[in-house]
């Protein structure tokens, strides 16, 4: 079974603690104390749609009402012999009943590992054996899959006294297979409430124990256990709290799948620490978003790029949705299009913030208040090190960052010239689970090596500009070429929906550049198109791609990424060269 206990050196967490930087709390605690504080006030809404996607209605919970779920459930894991050290995979939609599996699991200083909708047997059993899951909570139905079922046909592959569980709302009239556990949202009994306080006050978690062990995006390989602990997400949480200035008054929407950094930070996180009222939705369904936005007046949601890109060019869209309530959105882990971060703004009043981030615990933020002009806010993110300059969220003072030339392993300091992130501090996680198989990312001055290149900007050295990923950079001839600055010229062509550029091996040149697009309905684009476009805008010749691929639309990864993986090698829809 994986290392979840004790993950940070004792030392650290003193030094750091003493700093301001983390504190003694756990999670649990946190829920507890909103409870106590917001009480009958709304919490948690379900997704408008949920019949569709589960077979149960939507439900709306108070804090109060809650709480009374997760002792319940709580009592029930328990009685299933699950306590401080396991783990708990779990592999739910966004509905109520997967923020109650979570925080019942961590009222008992269980660690809980997210597991996307989108994984299959695959993916559960390589999971399962790598954080060694003493039990697994499965949906019996998302939409066509019974989640559950796929996991008992592999039972023989799963670690032996994993238990495998059904969690539903109280009203769904359908039972769990003999072979699994059946657990119904209830309110808790006095019994059950009483059992729970008397565990959290005899055994209280320690903060540096695994809170959750999420899993690596798995663009370029085999997905890898991230642990985190207490620590690092009540540190991090901040981030998510201070950048968009989430309040107990407003309410939040939920579009991504609740198993990693961008849901965690970007909004769970930020729930617990203020009060507010958080409102699910999945998968991603447009009509029912916009919906649920007007019926719920959402003041701050999540979205990405290439979906707020669309709906800004669909003005009789907007026009028939109410978007009155809405105040800013968070979107990014890359440069945002300029033109979107604007007409967003100026047209329709709202802010989109601007993150980037890691589960290994990266958090760079782009507020409105550090970023007022909206382009810089799109292209830019705080350089952290620019000890002379002040940053609108706490964690700024708390994460040292550097860049670091790959060549020599020197330190970067002046614009212009590129370099990796590497960071330290609060956010950062203990490292990968030893069962992943893989080497420590922190280089020999301890720091975490992103992966990610990044070049200092500004008129003071005051932001970074992001480059690429350093394995994603395109070798041609001897030049380098970093895929996401030829991205961001193809997307501003008309007819190109999303985009995404790779290296086609070459005998001569080493790699060419290739584009790989899926277009505007409607539209249509060639090679010879693309290149006059691209000329127009004065680009090097050697960043012109030498083939386009058009397809259908680019393949993701279950928390969004571009598999480029999966387009290597791949010529289908190709425009010659």
């Amino acid at each position: 079974m994986a290392r979840v206990l004790g993950l940070h050196d004792p030392a650290k967490v003193e030094d750091y603690v003493a700093r301001g930087w983390w504190t003694r709390e756990t999670v649990d605690e946190v829920f507890r104390d909103r409870v106590a504080e917001r009480g009958d006030a709304l919490a948690l809404v379900d997704p408008a749609n949920k019949a569709a996607l589960v077979g149960t209605g939507p439900r709306r919970l108070t804090w109060t009402e809650l709480a009374a779920e997760v002792d319940h459930l709580a009592a029930g894991l328990h009685a299933l012999g699950l306590g401080q050290g396991d783990v708990l995979g779990v592999q739910l939609p966004n509905t109520v009943e997967l923020v109650e599996v979570y925080l019942a699991a961590w009222q008992l200083g269980i660690t809980v590992s997210p597991m996307a909708v989108q994984y299959r047997e695959h993916e559960l059993v390589e999971m399962a054996r790598q954080a060694g899951f003493g039990a697994y909570v499965g949906a019996h139905r998302f939409l066509d899959r019974d989640l559950l079922a796929e996991a008992l046909a592999v039972r023989d592959r799963l670690p032996g006294r994993m238990r495998l569980v059904r969690y539903a709302a109280p009203d769904d009239p359908t039972s769990a297979p003999q072979e699994a556990v059946d657990l119904r949202a209830g309110a808790a009994t006095d019994a059950e409430r009483g059992l729970v306080e008397r565990l959290s006050r005899e055994a209280p978690n320690d903060p540096n124990d695994a809170m959750t062990i999420c899993w690596t995006s798995g663009t370029e390989a085999q997905p890898k256990g991230v642990p985190r602990t207490h620590l690092e997400w009540l540190s991090m949480a901040w981030a998510g709290v201070d950048a968009p200035v989430i309040v107990a008054d407003d309410v939040i929407l939920n579009p991504f799948p609740m198993v990693n950094m961008a849901a965690f930070v970007g909004l769970l996180l930020p729930w617990l620490r203020t009060g507010c009222v958080l409102v699910q939705h999945h998968p991603f369904d447009l009509p029912t978003y916009l919906g649920q936005i007007a019926a719920e007046q959402v003041t701050y949601t999540l979205a990405p790029p290439a979906l707020l890109t669309m709906l800004l060019h669909n003005e009789p869209l907007l026009a028939r949705t109410d978007l009155s309530s809405l105040t800013r959105i968070g979107s990014g882990s890359a440069p945002l299009p300029p033109p979107m971060v604007i007409g967003w703004q100026e047209r329709h009043g709202i802010s989109v913030i601007n993150f980037f981030g890691s589960n290994e615990g990266i958090g760079l933020l782009s507020s409105p208040a550090d970023f007022p002009d909206a382009a810089a806010r799109a292209l830019y993110f705080p350089n952290y090190a620019a000890r002379n300059h002040a940053w609108a969220s706490r964690v700024a003072d708390w994460i040292q960052l550097r860049l670091v030339d790959l060549a020599d392993e020197s330190l970067v300091t002046e614009p212009g010239r590129v370099g990796e992130l590497r960071i330290d501090g609060p956010t950062v996680f203990p490292g990968y689970l030893a069962e992943s198989g893989v080497e420590a990312p922190f280089d020999d001055q301890g720091y975490l090596r992103s992966g990610d290149l990044f070049e200092i900007a500004g008129d003071e050295g005051q932001w970074l500009r992001y480059v690429d990923r350093a394995n994603d950079i395109v070798i041609r001839g001897g030049m380098n070429i970093a895929p996401a600055e030829v991205e961001g010229l193809i997307a501003s062509h008309p007819a190109v929906a999303e985009v995404a550029v790779i290296g086609d091996p070459d005998d001569v040149l080493g790699e060419r550049l290739a584009a790989v697009v899926a277009l505007r309905p409607g539209a249509s684009l060639d090679l010879a198109e693309l290149t006059a476009y691209l000329r127009d805008q004065q680009v090097a010749h050697y960043k012109i791609p030498e083939r386009l691929a058009v397809v259908d639309a680019l393949p993701r990864n279950p928390v969004g990424k571009v598999l480029k993986r999966d387009l290597r090698g791949k010529g289908e829809g190709s425009a010659g060269r």
